[in-house]
């Protein structure tokens, strides 16, 4: 019912791959592998698409454990109302299903913010990897992991108060997209 049968199982079987593997795994495929079959990609796009593959992986999950989450009469509801699939998932099902995945999400969104220092496994400077060259020239560590540790913690706090605000303003049993 929710997805179409040809690409059903491909996807399960990708999404699980995804899933299944490290990240780090992922990264020195994208990076070091790809070029034996002439795949050469930047650093940071390197970074930022097995970041994207890794959380979109995880997300759909969420996505789907969302619209199932959607009472099963909420479903009969519409189709005897001989809405399409259009109409079913814009007016019906997604607006009760996102109130339902912001937990969720919010949870990879810190996630991944918190996973980006990963990245420089494949030469991306983040954050924490300045601040060693910082400590490494000036023999001074303290300050700048400090900073950067700081930054993390402000940066994940301010994603943290988005989401429960969001979870206090979205209706519990949907929205109103129109």
């Amino acid at each position: 019912m929710h997805c179409f049968a040809a690409t059903a199982w491909p996807t399960a079987i990708i999404i699980e791959f995804i899933r299944d593997t490290p990240l780090l795994v992922q990264l020195f495929f994208l990076y070091y592998g790809l070029p034996i079959f002439g795949i050469v990609l930047p650093a940071f796009f390197t970074g930022a698409l097995a970041l994207g593959l890794q959380y979109s992986a995880y997300t759909s999950e969420v996505y789907r454990g969302g619209i199932d989450a959607v009472p099963r009469g909420q479903w009969e509801a519409a189709i005897a109302l001989n809405l399409g699939r259009v109409h079913l998932y814009r007016d019906i099902i997604v607006p009760q299903a996102i109130p339902r995945i912001v937990p969720a999400m919010g949870n990879y969104l810190v996630s991944m913010l918190k996973e980006t220092p990963v990245l420089s496994v494949v030469t991306v400077v983040d954050m924490l990897n300045l601040a060693n060259l910082i400590g490494d020239r000036t023999f001074e560590y303290l300050v700048p992991l400090s900073l950067v540790g700081l930054i993390f913690l402000l940066l994940t706090m301010i994603c943290s108060a988005g989401i429960h605000w969001l979870e206090r303003v979205l209706p519990k049993n949907g929205i109103a997209l129109r």
